[in-house]
């Protein structure tokens, strides 16, 4: 009877030592893959704020022709009409924002004016926005460069 108490004993010290030893591998495992999933949330995040603002970017070149295409004969000033309703729907794209105006055929190409652009302003004719922003997606130090740009055209009022 003796014996039997002495093997009963010897299993659950055995089982404890395996189980201190598992401890660690849930570790080692932890610490391989956090770098792999921290990039790929860092990745994810970059891709999303660029998202934003690409929608962020369209949402006011479409705000801004519109008021571009319904302006006419009360503006003398076309561009900076459509450049503030842009400016305002987009206040944080201002930076590094570069827009081309075509009003009737004519093109105002890098600028926030164009006062001959009212003559232009035939109802019938189309306006058209071009918007082009810098962006720069970065991930755990690294800097990729991109181009985000849209074009919305309305029909002259």
């Amino acid at each position: 009877m003796a014996s039997s108490k002495t093997a009963c004993q010897i299993r659950p010290a055995g089982k404890q030592v395996s189980a201190r030893k598992e401890r660690g591998g849930t570790l080692i495992e932890f610490t391989l893959v956090m770098p792999i999933l921290l990039l790929t949330i860092t990745g994810m995040v970059a891709f999303g704020l660029a998202l934003h603002n690409e929608l962020v970017l369209t949402n006011a070149v479409n705000s801004g022709a519109q008021l571009l295409a319904f302006s006419r004969g009360q503006t003398t000033d076309p561009c900076a009409t459509a450049y503030g309703a842009i400016n305002s729907a987009a206040p944080s794209l201002t930076t590094g924002l570069s827009l081309t105006f075509v009003i009737n055929g004519s093109t105002y190409a890098a600028t926030t004016s164009c006062t001959a652009g009212a003559a232009n302003m035939v109802q019938g004719a189309s306006a058209q926005i071009t918007a082009t922003y810098p962006c720069a997606l970065g991930v755990l130090g690294e800097k990729f460069s991109c181009q985000l740009g849209t074009q919305t055209s309305e029909i002259i009022q």
